[in-house]
């Protein structure tokens, strides 16, 4: 399976980790210090909230926001992750986004229990990470380049 997407370029390489560290960092941040985001930056989730209104979208709650942030929010894990993982082992990339959305809302409620650990956000997380990998292959198939060890890919009619 190894063979259907050619390794990502030393400088793509480079680049995901660059943005990936700091986005890593700043994810723990967002998710594993006592305050809620709604507590630290309620200003900016109003705005949201009223402008999203203006624009006519009404049934956009606090819930349904946090949801599509959790999804949003997760999408580059998916990417990294594709990209980090070496091209043999690709499926862990799948599997990388949920696990680590399980592991922070496992400390969201062992060490941060005033914190809302809940399976929604570990299905939103879960569901961004897949996004974020399916678009990573999809990147690849369209825009890596070739060589002979790695033909492009075509569907053939039978």
């Amino acid at each position: 399976m190894s063979g259907w997407f050619p390794p990502p370029r030393r400088l793509t390489r480079g680049i995901a980790l660059v943005l990936g560290i700091p986005f890593f960092a700043g994810l723990v941040l967002l998710t594993l210090t006592p305050a809620r985001v709604e507590q630290s930056m309620p200003n900016l989730l109003d705005l949201v909230l009223s402008g999203a209104h203006r624009l006519g979208w009404e049934s956009l709650d606090f819930t349904r926001l946090e949801i599509i942030a959790n999804v949003l929010v997760f999408v580059p894990i998916g990417i990294l992750a594709f990209i980090l993982v070496p091209r043999r082992l690709w499926p862990l990339a799948v599997i990388i986004g949920p696990a680590l959305s399980l592991s922070i809302e496992v400390a969201q409620r062992v060490a941060l229990p005033h914190r809302a650990a809940t399976l929604t956000d570990v299905l939103a997380n879960s569901g961004g990470a897949l996004i974020g990998v399916f678009l990573a292959i999809a990147g690849t198939l369209l825009f890596a380049p070739h060589t002979p060890q790695h033909p492009p890919r075509t569907l053939e009619a039978s």
